[in-house]
């Protein structure tokens, strides 16, 4: 049952569903490595293409391939690829548009990793990279070039909550000829489907929102179109980028209450931001749901919600952000987001930290700036935990 007539709520606890020999009501786990052929010529007809049985689990899998078949399904695409991580997602993705000569144009204020496989490995094979900011498109067209294979883009942005017009960054990639590529992991399909908004590809974490209960690591490819699919899954494939069938199992399962976890979590962010907001030893808040935030009209526009990811600017600086990391009880000082608990980290002293300070400050990480993630906790409870760690700033 994939069809897209029903409403998100019924398709995120159904798509991907087949029918199972023994009638299980979830998807079961095919926890093997490879799959017996019925005879010689069934195998080589699976080989060709002419069969779609299965063969091994690096080439595909019923588990993971329903889970595939979910994700794809909510963020309107043509099919999903299922990987190891959100980071092997994403490098599958540059693998397979990217080589000698070709440049890509991306947001400076991405995934720090993503950032930095690019600066740190792709360049050492003479792939070549713009940083802007991609909010500001007059950036992206300037940094355009004739061997510009990729915009890539993140929105809203790790870590400092700026939010990029896919549809206009769609007509500048479309114009060249080339794909928009969006890291849809901090909204999930819930809150926004940049395919449906012109993106060619999305990239997910399914670490956060997709599964929800920070036990999985994983991640996801959707494709728009049957082009850009049959790109991408042989290299995905042939690097072993592939995700474990209980892996799978357990994101689908974290799938089917995705609207539910992000709708609480939701509401309370917006109570928190507004708290923050107010706070005397807090400069300014990044949160698509405030007024105050840049790009507040734009996130109305292409979002479904403001989400449950909050930046803001501690005064006092580096010194300010480590006492509030330090002093925190009721939220987890850690890292990732999208899961049931609250986790606050400070980037200018860890996810960050290995940026120069000129890098940091063009992608607007601040000394003061806190990442926060928000949760499924009462919110007056997050509350009582942030005010007293802040008197302790």
């Amino acid at each position: 049952m994939d069809s897209k007539k029903f409403g998100f709520l019924t398709r995120e606890v159904h798509a991907g569903e087949f029918e199972d020999e023994l009638g299980s009501a979830v998807t079961p786990i095919y926890q093997t490595s490879t799959f017996k052929f019925k005879s010689a010529d069934h195998g080589a007809a699976c080989f060709s293409g002419e069969d779609d049985g299965y063969i091994y689990t690096r080439l595909g899998n019923p588990t993971i391939n329903a889970l595939e078949q979910a994700v794809a399904n909510l963020e309107s695409g043509y099919k999903g690829i299922a990987t190891s991580s959100g980071m092997s997602a994403i490098t599958t993705v540059y693998l397979a548009f990217l080589g000698k000569g070709k440049h890509i144009v991306s947001h400076n204020a991405i995934y720090g990793p993503a950032r930095g496989v690019m600066e740190n490995v792709f360049a050492r094979f003479g792939v070549e990279f713009s940083y802007v900011d991609t909010t500001n498109l007059d950036e992206v067209k300037k940094a355009m070039r004739p061997e510009t294979a990729m915009i890539y883009t993140e929105t809203p942005a790790n870590p400092t909550i700026t939010i990029s017009d896919i549809k206009a960054l769609a007509e500048i990639a479309h114009k060249a000829g080339i794909p928009l590529v969006v890291d849809n992991t901090f909204c999930s399909p819930y809150l926004q489907r940049p395919i449906e908004l012109g993106a060619d590809i999305v990239v997910h974490s399914m670490t956060k929102f997709i599964n929800g209960h920070a036990d999985v690591v994983a991640g996801m490819i959707v494709s728009s179109e049957k082009k850009y699919h049959d790109m991408l899954r042989p290299v995905m494939t042939n690097m072993g980028c592939n995700m474990d069938p209980h892996q799978a199992f357990l994101v689908h399962r974290g799938l089917k209450t995705l609207a539910l976890r992000v709708e609480k979590a939701q509401e309370s962010a917006i109570k928190i931001a507004e708290y923050l907001e107010s706070h005397p030893k807090v400069d300014w808040v990044k949160f698509p749901g405030l007024k105050s935030h840049p790009q507040y009209e734009l996130a109305k526009q292409q979002m479904d919600g403001p989400g449950t990811m909050i930046s803001f600017e501690l005064k006092g600086g580096l010194d300010a952000g480590k006492r509030l990391m330090d002093n925190v009880k009721l939220i987890l000082l850690a890292v990732s987001l999208g899961g049931v608990e609250s986790l606050i980290q400070h980037p200018a002293s860890m996810t960050h930290s290995k940026l120069s300070h000129e890098k940091k400050l063009q992608a607007g990480i601040t000394d003061g700036l806190v990442r926060f993630a928000i949760g499924i906790e009462d919110a007056n409870d997050i509350i009582a935990d942030l005010e007293q760690a802040l008197a302790k700033v």
